[in-house]
């Protein structure tokens, strides 16, 4: 069992023009709360602007554009969290207003110099049934995952991949328009710096991890097997980037052998704009990829074996538990997965939690103490009815 870690608890959340809410303030209990409600009452959105203030980005994928409220000129997005390390309690702002392109954060009243200066705060993950595409989906979907969990787990990344992704632009755009040698050159050593760093730490991150993933995935799959493997977006294999000069030397080489074809094509062909991270289950002969070979209910509890593991390592990176979200959950998991996964849950120890479900009874038929005693609260286009 893992120790008992103090939890990140949201006091409140105010919105103003977000998705189909003109106006919302909410005070949460302690624990969290179970929000019953038809689809497209506005159960999710609730869910995407909390998790907005955690990376400023939706978990849905959409465009700031399209979190604004129809005719709305911008929207808020207001949370209050009481810090159980500091004992106080930090408010994050995020607004969006699209006319002039500009998104304002603050956190306790002051904007941070660079919005990537707040990212992670937080300390939220989300399982949600889109979550199926991190392992049925392409390979952006899991790069994506790894950039999120590192980014707000592990200092100096984001400013790594970020450094990286404004180098590959640029290096693109010379491939393309055909310049010279030396100018695609002059842009390796940044390109080889950044992408090292990016390189290691997803290797490191996997593979401290990797036990974790089987472990969950065996609990919640009822002693089924499977593991994550990194797949470096270059020739050889994760052993040859799990340090610094490791992944430099190493990316140093792979630029040099493909500049030729990278001149023909016209696009950067290595570097870890290219990784995956493979989900990987064992047959009678072989490991095969979950993506190609995975029934859906082993894909679903990948998913949910991932998700957890993103709530481990925000638990041993920054000392507390997050504070969970759960986005229709029991509404696409069989009783069976449901049961084990809130079982994992709570021996694990896990923070406040927020969940949606279309009917009451996708909550009290779940096992899950904790989770089954939260109150219920009624949401109906938009509107939400507190429980007394």
């Amino acid at each position: 069992m893992i120790d008992v870690v103090p939890a990140l608890v949201c006091r409140s959340l105010r919105l103003r023009q977000f998705r189909n809410y003109p106006e919302l303030e909410l005070d949460f209990p302690a624990a969290g709360v179970a929000i019953i409600g038809d689809n497209g009452s506005g159960k999710t959105n609730l869910l995407e602007a909390l998790y907005y203030l955690e990376i400023f980005r939706s978990f849905r994928g959409a465009a700031d554009d399209q979190l604004v409220r129809f005719g709305a000129e911008a929207f808020h997005v207001r949370g209050r969290f009481a810090d159980p390390v500091t004992g106080r309690e930090i408010e994050i702002t995020a607004a969006w207003e699209p006319r002039t392109r500009t998104k304002r954060v603050t956190v306790d009243g002051a904007e941070p110099e660079r919005i990537g200066d707040a990212i992670g705060r937080v300390r939220v993950v989300v399982f949600s049934p889109s979550d199926m595409a991190l392992v049925a989906g392409g390979p952006a979907e899991r790069r994506r995952f790894l950039d999120i969990v590192l980014s707000v787990n592990v200092p100096g990344y984001l400013a790594a991949l970020q450094r990286y992704r404004q180098v590959l632009r640029q290096r693109n755009a010379l491939l393309r328009a055909g310049a010279p040698v030396t100018v695609v050159e002059a842009w390796d050593p940044a390109f080889i710096e950044s992408g090292s760093v990016v390189l290691r730490e997803r290797a490191v991150w996997v593979e401290s991890f990797a036990p974790e993933f089987a472990r969950r995935f065996c609990a919640v799959g009822d002693g089924a097997m499977a593991t994550l493997a990194y797949r470096p977006g270059l020739r050889g294999g994760a052993g040859d980037v799990c340090n610094v000069e490791q992944a430099r030397a190493t990316l140093q080489r792979e630029v040099e052998r493909v500049a030729g074809r990278e001149r023909e094509r016209g696009v950067t062909l290595v570097g870890p704009h290219r990784d995956d991270l493979a989900i990987l289950t064992a047959t009678t002969s072989e490991q095969v990829d979950l993506r190609d070979y995975g029934s859906g209910g082993q894909v679903r509890t990948a998913a949910i074996a991932m998700r957890m593991i993103e709530a481990e390592s925000a638990r041993r990176s920054r000392g507390t538990a997050p504070l969970v979200l759960l986005d229709d959950v029991f509404a696409e998991l069989d009783p069976g997965r449901s049961q084990r996964m809130l079982e994992m849950m709570e021996t694990e120890g896990h923070g406040q939690v927020i969940l949606t479900a279309p009917k009451a009874t996708d909550v009290v038929g779940s096992s899950g103490r904790a989770l089954s005693g939260l109150p219920r609260w009624r949401i109906a286009a938009g509107h939400i009815t507190v429980a007394a």
